[in-house]
């Protein structure tokens, strides 16, 4: 029974603080919109499951496929959060792989420095960086100083600005599952590579790196799906021309008091979300039971 005990934790956990929820928003999500307090008419009634088929109404999921605004936020959404989720592995490798090969004694400092830019408020490390990227801000004034520029670039409000603050706010979760994956990899195998004719780079790319995808799935998992959702990095630094689904998820719900519409929107995010993180997870247990 104890085991019963434990497995059922985290279930609970999640029927708590996930299914039901979700099950709420979803039921909201098939109301209509009212000029009421709360702002929905309830179409669908829990107490009439004899009728289940025939209450369900679809009509916000409808309206969300025909209209280019919300089809354009998702496809927006997905490229900026999969470029990001590029960038982020392409900064946070390194790095992870330094941690990895640094001295024993050095590695626990380098954990904290890594995890030190969550001790401050993320509100506030976005804010910082619209001083730093700003017309008048630090970067410009630093390349103008040296003669870089003559003119200051113009980075705020731009979608160049969304990919700098989701790199640096997501930049800790990517290398902390790279350097647990990277610091189980024993030197000793680069090392028999080179011996047996294989020049470095070569030895990295056929042993250190296919060794270390784990991390590298996991990094990308964490760092793509809350970007894909994301909304204070694009409200505050890509301005009102970035389209991210968290924005017009936000609009919806407060500015025009839309919560169907709204909850629709973010039911739709949440399946394109998990759907094919969980087909790919079926497929990689296949794999392995092949093996």
């Amino acid at each position: 029974m104890r085991r019963w005990y434990v497995i059922a934790a985290p279930y609970i956990w999640l029927l708590l603080f996930f299914l039901i929820p979700f099950f709420i928003v979803f039921k909201l999500s098939l109301s209509d919109m009212a000029r009421a307090m709360p702002p929905y008419v309830p179409v669908f009634d829990m107490s009439g499951l004899a009728n289940f088929f025939s209450q369900l109404d679809f009509e916000n999921y409808t309206f969300l496929l025909s209209d280019p605004l919300y089809i354009n936020a998702y496809t927006s959404s997905l490229k900026i959060a999969a470029v990001a989720t590029m960038f982020t592995l392409l900064v946070g490798y390194p790095i992870a792989y330094g941690m990895a090969r640094a001295p024993r004694e050095w590695r626990p400092t380098l954990m904290m420095l890594v995890i030190l830019p969550f001790w401050t408020s993320f509100l506030i490390r976005v804010y910082a960086w619209i001083g730093i990227l700003k017309k008048e801000g630090l970067l410009n004034l630093f390349l103008m100083n040296y003669g870089i520029i003559s003119e200051p670039l113009n980075i705020m409000n731009t979608t160049t600005a969304v990919y700098i603050g989701i790199v640096y706010s997501y930049l800790p979760f990517m290398i902390l599952p790279l350097y647990s994956s990277l610091e189980k990899i024993s030197p000793a195998l680069n090392e028999a590579a080179e011996d047996l004719g294989s020049p470095p780079w070569r030895a990295f790319w056929q042993v250190t790196f296919p060794l270390s995808m784990p991390g590298v799935i996991a990094g990308c998992l964490l760092v793509f799906i809350p970007a894909t959702g994301e909304f204070v990095i694009p409200d505050l630094l890509g301005g009102s021309e970035t389209l991210m689904i968290g924005k017009t998820l936000w609009s919806e719900f407060f500015n025009n008091s839309d919560w169907p519409v709204s909850s629709a929107v973010a039911v739709v995010l949440l399946l394109a979300l998990v759907v094919p993180i969980v087909v790919f997870q079926r497929m990689q247990q296949r794999e392995r039971e092949a093996v």
